[in-house]
């Protein structure tokens, strides 16, 4: 699981900013004050199925004034992503579906001609297709994300923004959701340059971009930091608020901040990672000095996961306006738990085609059907994020 923070940030303008009307009048996401309601407990325009543009930051600020927390989790295929809507089905909120540049790899398929990103690219477009056709049928709401995309992977990222203008042209919403950019190895002002410029197509197609500074320990999917100084894991309230000052400048800006405070990728031994979650509170604190409006929370936060944090860290991060926590490695090890416990206890009906404890000529066909063990997975990452949301406050926030 990933360990970084981040703080949405909203721009005072345009269809993204709060309170203001939605300006995109071909899309779906534009709300009548009369529309009925499809959750009880959010506002009217976050509906079953795929939230983007104005109904994603109505539902991201009503998490902060509800003081909960959606899962933020990687996939890698659709029994992961299947297994994250179930778990928000029965876990009564939202959730947040998220691809990385190697996940939409092994989706497209390993074999697949990956020149210039094209399965990275092809296999995060289809499994977000996936999301757009069934996810109303778990009837919840579904952020669909990507994750970390450093300097050199930027044509990943353009390629992603291909398809979002293409699906934009053909249903007035886009495809994806937000998406992350990470350059936080490069100077701050080159980092939100880059932001900017990204930042300026987003806001055309009403996405929302989540970007980091500081840098995140470890190493997870492509991404090494396990010898980072670890000076670079803690970063300052100036910084945030310098990316904040350059961002609000683009019309219909939305944008969340990764920002470090200790984040290491993975799971250590307590004690290794020092996580000081009091960062936070502190940058709410000089934003809303900085910004002089009396909000004493002005920042939306995102926790870049959580492994080994103790509940109490990660509620009181809760308490400064974190709306999202990223998933990953304590996902995997459930959906393998799963897998692992499938085999164990079918282990003597797992040895051939025919014959078990029931007789040397029974069959065995329904053990090994593949997907026997992959509903265990799900079922066992289902658990394990029910598990999650309910360290987040985000179990019965929807009726």
């Amino acid at each position: 699981m990933k360990l970084a923070t981040a703080f949405l940030i909203l721009a005072p303008a345009a269809g993204f900013a709060p309170g203001a009307t939605y300006s995109r009048s071909s899309t779906s996401l534009q709300m009548s004050s009369t529309e009925t309601k499809a959750f009880t407990k959010m506002p009217a325009s976050v509906k079953p199925g795929v939230v983007t543009g104005k109904a994603l930051v109505d539902l991201l600020d009503h998490a902060k004034k509800e003081g909960f927390a959606i899962p933020g989790v990687n996939v890698v295929g659709t029994n992961s992503i299947n297994a994250c809507m179930e778990a928000a089905k029965k876990y009564g909120g939202p959730i947040m579906v998220t691809f990385s540049k190697g996940g939409g790899q092994f989706i497209a398929g390993k074999a697949a001609d990956n020149a210039d990103d094209k399965a990275s690219i092809a296999g995060c477009v289809a499994a977000a297709k996936h999301v757009h056709e069934v996810a109303a049928l778990y009837g919840v709401p579904v952020v669909l994300h990507t994750d970390h995309c450093q300097k050199a992977w930027l044509p990943w990222m353009d390629g992603l923004i291909a398809a979002n203008e293409e699906f934009y042209k053909e249903k007035g919403y886009p495809l994806f959701s937000s998406h992350m950019l990470d350059l936080s190895e490069e100077p701050l002002e080159e980092n939100i340059a880059i932001c900017k410029e990204y930042m300026e197509k987003f806001a055309k197609l009403d996405i929302l971009l989540e970007f980091e500074l500081g840098v995140t320990g470890g190493e997870e999917d492509g991404v090494d930091n396990s010898d980072v100084d670890s000076a670079r894991l803690y970063t300052q309230p100036e910084e945030v608020f310098y990316a904040y000052e350059q961002l609000s400048q683009v019309p219909n800006a939305a944008f969340t901040c990764a920002a470090s405070f200790g984040n290491v990728h993975g799971v250590y031994a307590p004690g290794n990672v020092e996580l000081k979650p009091v960062i936070l509170h502190n940058t709410q604190k000089y934003i809303s000095e900085k910004l002089g409006n009396g909000d004493d929370k002005p920042m939306k936060f995102v926790f870049h996961g959580g492994s080994g944090s103790s509940v109490e860290d990660i509620r009181y991060a809760i308490e400064a306006g974190v709306i999202k926590m990223n998933i990953d490695t304590d996902t995997q090890w459930a959906f393998w738990d799963g897998v692992r416990e499938y085999e164990a206890k079918n282990r003597d009906y797992l040895q051939g085609q025919i014959g078990n404890p029931d007789g040397a000529d029974k069959p065995n066909k329904k053990y090994y059907d593949p997907r026997m063990m992959l509903r265990a997975g799900e079922e066992k990452m289902a658990e394990r994020l029910c598990q999650a949301a309910d360290d987040l406050k985000c179990v019965n926030v929807l009726n």
